[in-house]
Order: C-alpha cells, then sequence, then structure tokens
C-alpha cells in the first residue's frame, strides 16, 4: 500500500503540514490541563472497574498516541471513562474475583475484544450501526449507569465494605442497616473533598476573573480542582497518619515504570464469555465518543468521520489491550476541557500521554497515601452531570414514546443490570419503531382553492370530488405496515360506493419492499374487482425505478402514474362541479 493509499486513514497529515508554533503553545497547555485531569480520573476510575490504580494510568498513554495519530476529531480526549469502567466491572465481577490475576487478565481481554470489534467495523464501514441506539435509550441508562456508579462508591466513602449489587435499594439497605460502622475520618476526608471539587466547578473561575486573572486562565486553573483534592488528601493522611491511627484506606504503592507489554490470553471459552459485553462497550463507548467529536467538531466548521473514528477507538483499545489497560473512549468531560484549554490538533492528546507517562515513571511514590475516598467523590462529581432530566422532559411533552423508552432503559439498568439493561432499551425502541410504523398516518387530501396545492380534508378548507379519493401515505411501505394500508384504503372504499379512483400519493414514500409491492399488486385487483382503479401520484425516482423492474407497472396500466396529484386529478376529474369537503 502506497502513502497515498494510506493518507485517508491518517488524518495527522491533514493537520501537521500547517502546524506551526502557536499550535503548540495550544496544544501544549490543553495537554498538560488534560494530564493534570486525567491522572486522578484514570486510577478512580480504574477502582471502579475493580482494578489497580496504575491500570487506569497505563490505559491513558499508548491509547492515547494511537487515537492521536489516527483520529479525526482534534478535540477529543480519549482514556478511561466511569460508564465503560461501570461495565467492566458488571462484566468481570461474574467470572472472576477483583484483583486477581484472572480479573487483570479478563479486563486486557476486553479491551482486544473491543478493540478488534470496532477496527473491524471501521474498516467495513459500519458507523451506522450506532444509529440503533437512540438518543432517548443512551439517555436512559446513563442516567441509570450514573446512580449506579455513585452509589458503588459509598463504600469507599463512609469507610466500610458494602456488597456490590446493581440494585441501588440493597446498597442504600445495607449502608443504612451498617452506619455504625461509618469510619468518620474516611467520611471527613470525603467531605472536604467533595467541597474543594464543587468550589473549583462553581467559583473558582469567577474569583480569578474577579482578580483580574484572564478568563481563558481561570477557566483552566478552575479544572485542576481533582489534582488540588488529591493533594490535600494526600497530605492531610500523611501528615496524620491517617491510615494506621484512622484505618483510611490508601492506593498505597504503585508500581513505578512505564506500561509492561501484555499479550491477551486468547482462551476460547473466556472469548465467547465476554464477546457480547465487548460488543456493547464498543457501540456505547464509540456513541459516547462520536456524540462528543460532532459537537466539538461543528464549533470549528470541522467534520468527524464516524468510521475513521472506528478505527482510532479499535487501535486505542489494541493499544490498550497491549500495554496492561483496559477499555477507553472519548471522555464527554475532558475532551470539553481540552477543547476549552485550547486543543488545536490531536497533538494535545500524545502530550497528555506523554505527561501520563511521566507520571508513572517518577511520580507514583508521591501518590501512596492517596485515599480510595478522594478517589471515590471524584468519579460521584464526574458522573453527576450524566443524570439527564433535561432529556427526559422534553420526550415526555415531545413525544410520550420516546419517553417510555427512556424510563423503560432506566429502570432496566437499575433491575436487571447494565448489559441487558441497555440490550433491553435497544430492543424497546426499535419495537416502538416498528409499531410507529405499522399504522402510517394516511391523509385524505383535496385541493385548496384554485391553487395546485393539495392539504389534508381533516386540517384544511379544501375542495374534493365524489368519485376521487386522493390519499397521501406518510411512511415508507414495508411489510409491517402493508397490511394496515390495505385494510385502510378498502374500508375508505366500501364506506363510499360513489368511488371510481383512488390516488395514492407517494411523496413521502422512500422505500417500497417486496412485502408491500406484493400488496399493491393484491390492492390493485381488489380494487379492480370492486370497479374502482388504482393510481399513483409523486412517486419518487428510486421508487419508481424498481416499480419499472416487475409486473406491476404492467399491471397498474398505461398513464395510471402521474406527476403530481395536480395533474391526476386534473386528468380524472368529470367536467361537473366541484364539492367542498
Amino acid at each position: 500500500m502506497t502513502l497515498g493509499q494510506l493518507k485517508p486513514h491518517l488524518p495527522i497529515f491533514d493537520w501537521l503540514s500547517g502546524y506551526d508554533r502557536q499550535n503548540l503553545a495550544g496544544d501544549s497547555i490543553a495537554g498538560l490541563i488534560v494530564a493534570i485531569m486525567l491522572v486522578p480520573q484514570g486510577m478512580a476510575y480504574a477502582l471502579l472497574a475493580g482494578l489497580p490504580p496504575e491500570v487506569g494510568l497505563y490505559a491513558s498513554i499508548v491509547p492515547l498516541v494511537f487515537y492521536g495519530l489516527l483520529g479525526s476529531s482534534r478535540a477529543l480526549a480519549v482514556g478511561p471513562v466511569a460508564i465503560v469502567s461501570l461495565m467492566v466491572a458488571s462484566t468481570l465481577g461474574e467470572i472472576a474475583e477483583s484483583g486477581t490475576a484472572g480479573y487483570l487478565g479478563g479486563a486486557i481481554l476486553l479491551a482486544f475484544l473491543s478493540g478488534a470489534i470496532l477496527l473491524g467495523m471501521g474498516l467495513a464501514r459500519l458507523g451506522f450501526l450506532v444509529n440503533f441506539l437512540s438518543h432517548p435509550v443512551i439517555s436512559g441508562f446513563s442516567s441509570a449507569a450514573a446512580l449506579v456508579i455513585g452509589f458503588s462508591q459509598l463504600k469507599h466513602i463512609l469507610g466500610f465494605d458494602i456488597p456490590r449489587s446493581h440494585l441501588i435499594t440493597e446498597t442504600i439497605g445495607h449502608a443504612a442497616m451498617h452506619i455504625s460502622q461509618l469510619n468518620p475520618a474516611t467520611f471527613a476526608i470525603a467531605a472536604v473533598s467533595l467541597g474543594i471539587l464543587l468550589v473549583f466547578k462553581s467559583r473558582i473561575a469567577q474569583w480569578l476573573r474577579a482578580l483580574g486573572v484572564r478568563p481563558a486562565v481561570a477557566d483552566a486553573l478552575a479544572k485542576s480542582g481533582p489534582l488540588v483534592a488529591v493533594l490535600v488528601a494526600i497530605l492531610t493522611v500523611w501528615l496524620g497518619g491517617l491510615n494506621t491511627t484512622e484505618g483510611v484506606k490508601i492506593v498505597a504503592d504503585i508500581p513505578a515504570g512505564l506500561p509492561p507489554l501484555t499479550l491477551p490470553g486468547f482462551d476460547l471459552a473466556l472469548i465467547q464469555q465476554l464477546l457480547p459485553a465487548a460488543l456493547l462497550i464498543s457501540l456505547v463507548g464509540f456513541l459516547e465518543s462520536v456524540s462528543v467529536a460532532k459537537s466539538l467538531a461543528s464549533k470549528r466548521r470541522q467534520k468527524i468521520d464516524a468510521n475513521q473514528e472506528l478505527i482510532a477507538l479499535g487501535a486505542a483499545n489494541l493499544g490498550a489491550s497491549l500495554t496492561g489497560g483496559y477499555p477507553v473512549t472519548g471522555g464527554f468531560s475532558r475532551s470539553l476541557v481540552n477543547f476549552a484549554a485550547g486543543a488545536v490538533t490531536p497533538l494535545a492528546s500524545i502530550i497528555t500521554a506523554a505527561l501520563i507517562a511521566l507520571t508513572v515513571l517518577v511520580l507514583t511514590p508521591l501518590l501512596y497515601f492517596l485515599p480510595q475516598a478522594t478517589l471515590a467523590v471524584i468519579i460521584v462529581v464526574a458522573v453527576a452531570n450524566l443524570i439527564d432530566l433535561k432529556t427526559l422532559r422534553e420526550a415526555w411533552v415531545y413525544n410520550k414514546a420516546d419517553a417510555a423508552s427512556l424510563i423503560a432503559t432506566f429502570l432496566a439498568v437499575l433491575i436487571i443490570g447494565i448489559e441487558l439493561g441497555i440490550v433491553f432499551g435497544v430492543v424497546l425502541s426499535i419495537a416502538l419503531y416498528l409499531w410507529r410504523t405499522s399504522r402510517p398516518h394516511m391523509a385524505e387530501v383535496g385541493r385548496v382553492g384554485q391553487t395546485e396545492h393539495f392539504r389534508n380534508v381533516l386540517r384544511h378548507e379544501v375542495q374534493t370530488h365524489p368519485e376521487i379519493l386522493a390519499v397521501r401515505v406518510d411512511e415508507s411501505l414495508y411489510f409491517a405496515n402493508t397490511a394496515y394500508l390495505e385494510d385502510e384504503l378498502l374500508a375508505r372504499v366500501a364506506e363510499r360506493p360513489e368511488i371510481k379512483h383512488l390516488v395514492l400519493i407517494m411523496s413521502a414514500v422512500n422505500f417500497v419492499d417486496a412485502s408491500a409491492l406484493d400488496t399493491l399488486e393484491t390492492l390493485t385487483e381488489r380494487l379492480h374487482d370492486a370497479a374502482v382503479t388504482l393510481h399513483l401520484a409523486e412517486v419518487k425516482g428510486p421508487v419508481m425505478d424498481r416499480l419499472e423492474r416487475v409486473s406491476f407497472r404492467a399491471m397498474l396500466g398505461a398513464g395510471n402514474i402521474y406527476l403530481s396529484t395536480h395533474a391526476a386529478i386534473e386528468d380524472l376529474e368529470p367536467k361537473m362541479p366541484a364539492q367542498a369537503a
């Protein structure tokens, strides 16, 4: 393969040619700020996934480099994220004990499988498949997952063990029954950490601007809340010796050095067990990534190639599996920070990776006294934004069916678990789509005044002719709605014996499948038996091309297909006074 053939798959060539010092300054600042944010987040999300904290750091080095070289987004920040971490924990919790070699091996294999799936989808240009995850389903899934994630951190915040459960009621019940085991020092550290994060999130930027700090710098410093919370917590535990005197749990030793080269264990039985979860992790992760990437790209009039994103994320996950990491994807909050901090190209991600690598090389001893309670609070604050009440309110007003799929997915995730919950949501949204399209809107239309416009007789003052029934069907015709179409049209004809012509207006029909074609043929015959002639109007080109290939065109007869509804009525209408509908 030549360089010219490779260029379309290497977006780095698009931005590297015009790269300058100003771009480097923006990318460097953004890379530094995201690294400051990612170090505590990466460790926190690894703990959420049931993995050692260093695994979150390992997953934040090579994957970022691979995405930086292959990704089409110039602002997306890849790495461990909360929802994927929860899905990893939910999946691996059923096959191995957290902290064991089998658990870590399963996480590495999950990253490999996810990477292979994403890469395969990208090469096959299957980016459209993610459209089966509707926005209400994702909203319901994310909101429920945020609650599950938040309550799963109670054990770290309260300082005593709470059995893992996807049922929030069980988690709350166990915490309430054993609240006497509360560790005051752990809870106090969590409360202080939470206060720091909230102040930085809501107040620091405003205060810094009031002191004369430039808005861009103030906003950047406001993103350092997790780092400040980590430093304060480490100093508190270290100076007070709280890990020994008060039993505060800390991350303790984090192995220093670059990520080890790892190879996933290719156990066929384990692969079969993990494959469904890997597929869901891939789809959910890709959807989150591409949604954020498109949103940020639109602000700068850039474009995102969904299939290239699949390739880049696939490579990133394969990189994670080869360097002791676990599944990664684009993070919402980190990407926004990356964008706001001035990232111009994906080099910002590569700079972030270099700084994370420097951290694991020389700075891990400084993290020894980091309390797990602080990492838990970082997770809780990060996932709070995932609870999406706005979408529920809008869906409830706009479309009750979409609101129902959101609520059902939300409850399913809480009741039956993460993976089955989102599968339930997808199946439900597809079922609701089939139900809606199986009963397409069909409007009888008439002429508006003396114009060439035809509108619904129930909505407008129009003119019709008693011997002509003009019906517009507002849906493509396929197997699920053909019976309804036939029954509805025959019923309308039966109710009005005077009808001699039925004009089927197909301006909204984009496709007619084989089942619908068979129904149209049957409908033509039945109408003919009732002395009614079927006519088609406003048939779209691609639909007409298909109809020309089969016998239906001849069955319909010459001259029975019209370019417009106006032409059909003009040709069919006898010379007699029109009657107002």
